[in-house]
């Protein structure tokens, strides 16, 4: 299940977002929603490929609004 929904995410950020492969691997295997998904107790396994992107833009939003300490 876990391997299904990462390979989505991963086709869902080329697909939607027009990362490159390796950018949509780094961005979903660095994120916390990835770490989520490895955590049963998360309940985000179970969940559908869409619900679990949801999460992954919303994270990347965040990401994005704080300025980098490196810019």
């Amino acid at each position: 299940m876990v391997e299904g929904i990462t390979s989505d995410l991963i086709q869902l950020l080329m697909d939607r977002e027009q990362y490159t492969l390796p950018q949509a691997v780094e961005t979903v295997y660095g994120s916390s929603i990835y770490l989520a998904l490895q955590r049963p107790s998360s309940g985000l396994y179970a969940q559908s490929s869409g619900y679990v992107y949801e999460y992954l833009q919303k994270e990347l939003k965040s990401k994005a609004s704080v300025p980098s300490l490196h810019e």
